[in-house]
């Protein structure tokens, strides 16, 4: 991988869609960083726990978060993340089952860039995530001090 690889992190309680996600990225240049609870996901933007030695300066370049993990919620990790300087500018696009408009209004409430209600079929999940990924990490453009290459 390049020194410009950017991160992805993945917020996947479910082994299932975790695998499927991580095969849908299989052909994208990117590093895919799994956390399988907010706890988790939390620790790793602010480089604390178990990922106190990573630079926290150095933020993922995109977080595919679902909502209902163990620890800590997805709407919680939002929260958090738009409340700190370092994660106010992540693109976060939320990923979840639920259909419900109450998840989907508090997701852009607290700040999500996106909403996607995950496909149950792998050929539409591979190519929502082929898409999350283009969009992404290859159209999007970030300020350079929040992950964008220089």
């Amino acid at each position: 991988m390049s020194r410009h690889t950017r991160v992805i992190l993945l917020v996947e309680d479910s082994d299932d869609d975790a695998d499927l996600t991580l095969r849908a990225f299989r052909n994208v240049d990117c590093k895919i960083v799994r956390a399988r609870d907010g706890r988790q996901a939390l620790d790793y933007i602010f480089a604390l726990g178990s990922w106190a030695g990573r630079d926290a300066n150095l933020p993922p370049a995109l977080i595919l978060l679902d909502l209902k993990l163990p620890c800590v919620s997805g709407l919680e990790v939002l929260r958090q993340l738009r409340q700190n300087p370092i994660g106010q500018h992540i693109p976060v696009v939320v990923m979840s089952c639920s259909t419900e408009q109450a998840d989907i209004t508090a997701s852009y409430d607290l700040g999500a860039n996106s909403y996607i209600r995950k496909p149950v079929d792998f050929v539409e999940f591979a190519g929502a995530v082929e898409l999350i990924g283009s969009y992404w990490l290859v159209l999007n453009q970030l300020p350079a001090s929040e992950g964008g290459l220089p």
